[in-house]
């Protein structure tokens, strides 16, 4: 099974992989979401549909389901 943001727990961080460019927004990658930056999470809504993300200095909020698009290997 392949790790990816949508895995991690609060407050678990993780080095983003290679992602197809084509199944995540260009605004996304705008924001920093790029192979080799570090995700955090740092909250989950609710409902836990929605993931409050620091990628490299900024904060955003993703969908679970594109998250689950998003391959990491987890950091220490």
């Amino acid at each position: 099974m392949k790790n990816t943001i949508a895995h991690l727990k609060k407050g678990e961080k993780g080095i983003i992989g290679e992602y197809s460019t084509d199944a995540i927004p260009v605004k996304l990658q705008e924001m920093g979401c790029l192979p080799g930056n570090e995700v955090q999470l740092i909250q989950l809504s609710p409902f836990n549909d929605l993931l409050y993300l620091n990628i490299s200095g900024s904060y955003f909020a993703i969908r679970r389901e594109t998250a689950a698009l998003i391959e990491i290997a987890k950091a220490e």
